[in-house]
């Protein structure tokens, strides 16, 4: 309990009121981490998908992230969007051997 309630200074007058407002600030705490670690997920999801899309575009086989993961699965590439964000990231050649792989599935 000290850990969660560290940021917080309750009132040393009376104890009991101690006690309370600080289990209600852990409360509050645990209720705010829950809600903002489901969001952060969401937001990173967000980000690689942005990402990915503007990779897309500038390889210009694909004109949009929705064709390109389409294809992907298509043709059994199973491939994370996280991967994939750091391949066009980090290796331009290899994600475009990727989009080429795609569209000529021989």
């Amino acid at each position: 309990m000290v850990r969660v309630k560290r940021g917080y200074t309750a009132r040393k007058r009376l104890r009991i009121n101690s006690t309370r407002t600080t289990i209600q600030q852990r409360m509050r705490a645990l209720v705010s981490f829950h809600r903002d670690s489901n969001r952060k997920k969401i937001d990173f999801r967000c980000l690689w998908i942005t990402r990915i899309n503007a990779a897309t575009c500038d390889v210009k086989v694909f004109h949009s992230y929705n064709i390109f993961i389409h294809n992907l699965y298509k043709n059994q590439l199973i491939l994370n969007r996280k991967i994939l964000m750091q391949i066009a990231l980090s290796n331009n050649n290899y994600f475009d051997t990727i989009c080429n792989k795609i569209m000529n599935p021989k």
